[in-house]
């Protein structure tokens, strides 16, 4: 019945699918390398149909609308501070914006009671076997499992093992982006302030949580660099070449940046899997059709989650099946979605003058911005969403 399924990834397309998978009444899994679940986070949105079709199914709305951030209002500015253009909060908000740490914990306590979890490990070897796959940890003993699953992100380990080299996925898009918490000395409000130079867009806005903090977030064009992602000195060169002798907020967000306990950095690029599965190996989220940015990728998560989960239990663990119907319900979908990302960099750095004032221009009509907001309603809920009801008499025994 292949019940014992591994997930690698506790941010949140590996706890939706393992909460789905207990409710079908599978045996999941969650490997997560990080010691404890994440904290903090940019915020993430969810929005049209789809998306709140799915969070309702799983009892989420009412919890999440109570600790949603209100949306994320955005005005761009000049080098002397006057607004360039106002972009309302729905505009990157969606219908729920949450932060990702906050959504993190929610799936993880919804799914906690039928999940096994295990944190400060990776899978270091996966080898397939008749009877399941044969799982080698970093750290723990190693385990058989029935079917593995990559929920773990556009940098996939899982993808890495099962499919190949990271190079041969994904496609860089022409930028990168960075982000970090520093102190909210100028008495921001909500929502965020950027200001763009060709090419480059600086922005801080105050915390949600802490009014005391602000969360800095910069965006710049570079072709591919060669860097160490887990050298977080060589990201803060990265960042500091890339905006060195720009003015507005700029010195004093390079200078909190030396003292910044955490940094997030990472080029803007998307995932192209020919196949999302390899035998006993399935990939969702992310690591199957991710975009670092702008590609709904959250949204796209837990709604792959919820139909991965819900056709293996429709064809009672027959993995072959379940992962051919789960590939093609979503694959248009979830590509429909991930376009998205390819805007993203153009979007919020254009790389001339001429590009900063179009942007503006275009986006300062109602029109052209509500026609922005129907579009991504639009392409987030163009799927037929299945029901796979859970009663006594479906679920696995």
């Amino acid at each position: 019945m292949n019940r014992n399924v591994l997930i690698s990834g506790a941010s949140v397309a590996g706890p939706a699918l393992a909460y789905w998978l207990g409710r079908h009444g599978f045996e999941p899994t969650v490997v997560e390398l990080a010691p404890a679940l994440r904290g903090g986070g940019q915020a993430v949105d969810f929005r049209g149909e789809t998306h709140l079709t799915v969070l309702e199914r799983m009892g989420l709305l009412p919890e999440l609308r109570h600790i949603q951030t209100g949306g994320s209002p955005m005005r761009f500015v000049d080098a002397r501070g006057r607004t360039l253009l106002h972009l309302p909060a729905e505009f990157a908000g969606g219908e729920i914006e949450v932060l990702r740490g906050d959504l993190a914990r929610v799936l993880y306590e919804r799914s906690r009671p039928r999940t096994e979890y295990i944190f400060g490990d990776s899978i270091s070897r996966l080898t397939e076997t008749s009877t399941g796959v044969r799982v080698d940890f970093q750290r723990g003993v190693s385990r058989d499992f029935d079917l593995v699953i990559g929920a773990d992100g556009l940098h996939s380990n899982v993808r890495r093992l099962a499919f190949g080299p990271e190079e041969d996925y994904v496609s860089h898009l022409g930028y990168y982006a960075a982000t970090w918490m520093m102190p909210n000395d100028s008495g921001l409000g909500s929502g965020s302030v950027g200001y763009n130079a060709p090419g480059r867009l600086a922005s801080v806005g105050a915390d949600h949580r802490d009014p005391a903090q602000a969360g800095a977030f910069v965006v710049f064009a570079a072709p591919e660099l060669p860097y160490d992602r887990h050298d977080r000195e060589q990201h803060k060169q990265l960042i500091g070449s890339a905006f060195a002798g720009l003015g507005w907020e700029v010195p004093r967000l390079l200078a909190s940046l030396q003292q910044a306990p955490d940094l997030y950095f990472d080029s803007i690029s998307r995932v192209d899997v020919e196949t999302w599965s390899a035998g006993r190996v399935c990939l969702v989220g992310d690591a199957a059709c991710g975009a670092t940015i702008g590609g709904m990728g959250t949204g796209t998560a837990v709604v792959a989650a919820y139909v991965l989960a819900g056709e293996l239990a429709r064809a009672r663990g027959d993995y072959r099946a379940a992962f051919t119907q789960y590939e093609a319900r979503l694959r248009k979908y979830a590509q429909g979605c991930q376009a998205g990302g390819n805007r993203t960099g153009k979007f919020l750095a254009p790389r001339t003058a001429t590009g900063i004032r179009l942007r503006n221009t275009a986006l300062s009509r109602p029109m052209v911005l509500n026609g922005m907001l129907k579009l991504g309603e639009k392409v987030s809920s163009t799927v037929d969403l299945p029901d796979y009801p859970v009663d006594p008499d479906r679920v696995m025994r």
